[in-house]
């Protein structure tokens, strides 16, 4: 039985963690036992201290574990997704995801909110009165199913531990702690049974990563970590010093991809 406390004072002291330690830190991530302060602790440490990329794949698997990881049979066509780092200005997802179905794929996305101060994707569409994008499963699927994509954010159900690291490093300005958005990103795309994915690497003043040399470690990790599980990866860097529209804002820039 690993304590998050010995956890914790080993990660302080630049330690590596076990898969095991790694595992059980989740699981009290998702039952609650872990609190709020150690998970902030957590964060901070490994924004210090860093992870090795044993370590990294082990947080992400955990992470997809901790619920339901996603399967699609017989679809009759590839399962893909795009993911960006975030940026002002930034409505990519909001157009490509429907013209990715339109040319025969299947886009099951688990997105974020927060990301620091550019917003994700779930705060672009909460400002549609109405638009519900907490779906369960089944609903989900059947969706993606049907229209061939679906935006949807973490729940009780897809990575639920996630939904909670991710809230507290928005708070604690380890956002920008590459083991945790590595773990973070990727165990939401595992999750969603995917075949291939595109990664939006974002740098400049428009990104919570200004740097494009911390940009490419970033993207390094990424892939490093997504094809051990097998998974088709590709890399693109977008400049975000200017907004990639005319609109900032979440509801202004809901509308301009529209």
């Amino acid at each position: 039985m690993h304590s998050a406390k010995e956890l914790l004072l080993k990660k302080r002291d630049g330690m590596a963690l076990s898969d095991d330690e790694i595992a059980a830190f989740v699981d009290g991530v998702c039952d609650l036992s872990v609190t709020d302060a150690q998970i902030a602790a957590f964060a901070m440490a490994t924004w210090f201290r860093g992870m090795s990329s044993s370590e990294q794949r082990a947080l992400t698997l955990a992470m997809r574990d901790s619920g339901q990881v996603l399967d699609w049979p017989e679809l009759g066509g590839p399962v893909l997704d795009k993911h960006s780092t975030g940026g002002v200005g930034d409505m990519v997802s909001l157009i490509l995801a429907p013209v990715m179905a339109a040319c025969g794929a299947f886009v099951p996305m688990i997105s974020g909110r927060g990301l620091g101060h550019t917003g994700g994707t779930l705060d672009k569409l909460a400002s549609i009165p109405g638009l519900e994008t907490a779906l369960g499963i089944e609903t989900f699927q059947r969706v993606v199913c049907r229209e061939g994509l679906a935006i949807v954010g973490q729940t009780a159900e897809l990575v639920p531990a996630d939904r909670r690291l991710y809230a507290v490093r928005d708070v604690t300005a380890t956002v920008s702690s590459v083991p945790l958005i590595v773990s973070s990103i990727l165990s939401k795309k595992l999750a969603e049974g995917l075949d291939g994915l595109v990664l939006d690497i974002k740098f400049g003043s428009g990104a919570f990563m200004e740097d494009i040399g911390r940009a490419r470690e970033l993207a390094a990790s990424l892939v490093a970590v997504g094809r051990s599980y097998g998974r088709s990866m590709s890399v693109i860097f977008s400049d975000m010093d200017q907004p990639l529209g005319v609109a900032v804002g979440h509801a202004t820039e809901t509308l301009e991809a529209f």
